[in-house]
């Protein structure tokens, strides 16, 4: 298989499994350069995960989105860091397919290209002859420095002075990068700030989001049919993007029963860690806790493909619901995280142990603020009480 075909869909979670080893053979340096690793990102090109949201006609697989989730989940077992990074890039390639058919054309004639982007609207797109001046620094750009592309998300202006959401799509050639990029957690996403000062944009790359959010309309003539072209954009990336929680916890689980054979309790008289009861009961509660976070994904994951399936229209009642089922995902896989990492005693703290990174970059997702829990419960509580919802993010 070329980099310019996609694995059959079925190959695709194993192909992500197997690239595991690779991964975690390169996390020191991940963490050190904060970037991934050029052998790790060439090795997920070669297995075809970056065609999971590519259209077809470029070469894509167009995947289910419980497959673009199993397969984030897996990378993310082996780093956390790059299970969010490359679904970042899944949801860049989803967004560039809302675009003109023209504009993808020139976006996907780099059969490995990689999108970065961001929903938190930093710019300021003010209409003129032709397209838009592009004014404005954008936070958090995860893999940026791997991308070809930015899909920027922005203020664009209206007639009467106001502004409405929109995403324009950028080359990366086009924008000053910013390595900012100096953090507790997930440092290996390279998510440095990217800055526009007075650039045009072609109308043409200019999509406002509110159609696409909430009425599924966009652009693109060529993917209009397409059942990946009509999933709901926030309910989709919350998803998407919340799969590495899962994969960070079952890492930590990975982690945790590796050195239970040689450890001891510290100052007790329990020479193996394993013999007490207050361990078998943290791995109890750390397992339950994984299953629930697992279990949320997925089912945000089924509702996706269900109602899109079923060609069935969103209450704003589901899209509450799909974000706090990705955001209770994350919490709960937290909190696994948090049992098995207080469990791992003093030793676990030292660089070269795998559960202070992964308690890093759990504790640095939840404080994402798509994904954070206490927003998005108190969203979906508001919509259960009859009220509006306090976001326009839905």
């Amino acid at each position: 298989m070329t980099i310019n075909e996609a694995p059959p869909q079925a190959d695709l979670v194993s192909r992500a499994t197997d690239l595991v080893d690779v991964i975690r053979k390169h996390v020191a340096w991940q963490e050190e350069h904060r970037v991934m690793h050029e052998e790790v990102l060439q090795e997920i090109i070669d297995a075809g995960i970056l065609k999971m949201r590519v259209p077809m006609r470029y070469g894509g697989s167009e995947v289910d989105v419980r497959t673009v989730s199993a397969v984030i989940s897996e990378l993310a077992r082996g780093d956390g860091a790059v299970g969010w990074t490359i679904s970042t890039f899944t949801m860049g390639s989803w967004l560039a397919g809302l675009f003109p058919d023209e504009v993808q054309d020139e976006i996907f004639a780099d059969p490995s290209v990689r999108i970065c982007g961001g929903v938190n609207p930093s710019g300021v797109a003010t209409p003129t002859d032709g397209g838009v001046i592009l004014n404005g620094r954008w936070h958090f750009v995860s893999g940026a420095p791997h991308s070809q592309w930015d899909m920027h998300s922005v203020q664009l202006v209206t007639e009467d002075g106001g502004w409405v959401p929109a995403t324009v799509a950028v080359p990366m050639s086009d924008l000053e990068i910013v390595d900012d990029w100096h953090t507790a957690g997930l440092r290996a996403t390279g998510s440095v700030s990217t800055i526009a000062k007075d650039l045009f944009v072609p109308q043409a790359r200019v999509l406002p989001m509110e159609p696409v959010m909430m009425r599924g309309e966009h652009a693109s003539k060529l993917n209009a049919d397409s059942i990946t072209w009509k999933l709901p954009f926030v309910q989709h990336a919350t998803t998407v993007t919340s799969s590495s929680a899962v994969g960070m916890a079952k890492a930590a689980r990975e982690a945790f029963f590796e050195k239970l054979p040689s450890r001891k309790i510290s100052y007790t008289a329990y020479e193996s860690q394993a013999e007490a009861p207050l361990t078998h009961l943290q791995v109890a509660e750390a397992a339950m806790k994984i299953d629930e976070a697992e279990f949320h994904v997925r089912r945000a994951a089924e509702r996706l493909d269900t109602k899109v399936l079923a060609g069935e229209q969103w209450t704003i009642e589901e899209r509450a619901l799909s974000k706090l089922d990705a955001a209770t995902a994350c919490l709960r896989a937290k909190e696994a995280v948090d049992v098995l990492n207080t469990a791992s005693g003093g030793s676990s703290i030292y660089w070269s142990q795998p559960m202070q990174r992964i308690e890093r970059d759990i504790r640095a997702l939840n404080l994402n603020g798509v994904l954070h829990p206490n927003s998005n419960a108190e969203t979906y509580g508001r919509v259960l009480c009859g009220l509006e919802p306090n976001t326009t993010l839905l």
